[in-house]
């Protein structure tokens, strides 16, 4: 079976965090309680937890631009990728901190990239590419 990994931070609100993750991402909801909810988020387990969310800076350097850190995120092939950005796009309820795009053309690690904030201002980076062998690729 291969990994799965977990991370547990805080969001202000629960049901808007439900309606977030699940309703907009298209994330499964799993177990929860009156003061946490666990996320399918793109086969990893998110635990969503009442309080106060990390704070975050525009600190992290990748390429051209500063990226909020600390962030999470996930890597998708590219027409997920792409079929996630059109439907976040069109919703009009995400404000892109780093709009759909893609980065780092004709090299190797060519990337299609976005960032936006939960609810709560928890930044989250979501990566696609042709072929998830070249993840790593130099």
């Amino acid at each position: 079976m291969p990994s799965i990994f977990h991370l547990a931070y805080h969001v202000r609100d629960l049901d808007q965090s439900r309606r977030f993750y699940c309703d907009l991402l298209g994330c499964e909801e799993g177990r929860s309680t009156d003061t946490w909810v666990d996320i399918d988020f793109f086969g990893h387990q998110l635990s969503l937890h009442l309080g106060q969310p990390f704070t975050v800076s525009n600190t992290g350097k990748v390429g051209e631009h500063m990226v909020p850190m600390p962030h999470l995120g996930v890597i998708l092939e590219l027409p997920e990728w792409q079929q996630l950005a059109d439907r976040l796009t069109a919703s009009g309820q995400v404000e892109f901190v780093l709009k759909p795009q893609i980065r780092f053309a004709g090299e190797p690690g060519e990337q299609a990239t976005m960032f936006f904030l939960d609810p709560s201002g928890n930044p989250i980076e979501v990566k696609g590419f042709r072929s998830l062998a070249q993840v790593y690729a130099k």
